[in-house]
């Protein structure tokens, strides 16, 4: 744990390692946008507007047909 612990704050330290950081830092922001949206199961907001829409469009198509 130790060793873990040195590597962590000598990446810190170093100029690529907080490049590093960053990286991991947006990665997390977009997963978290990519969760928000879509949701964990099929609740998201996207997926509700997304099964809205094509129960609209297969409900015209039938009307129409």
């Amino acid at each position: 744990m130790r060793n873990f612990l040195h590597d962590v704050k000598t990446l810190a330290k170093d100029q690529d390692g907080v490049v590093s950081f960053e990286y991991i830092i947006v990665a997390a922001c977009i997963i978290g946008a990519v969760v928000a949206a879509f949701g964990t199961g099929a609740g998201g907001a996207i997926a509700t507007a997304l099964t809205g829409g094509i129960t609209s469009i297969t409900a015209a198509f039938t009307a129409a047909v």
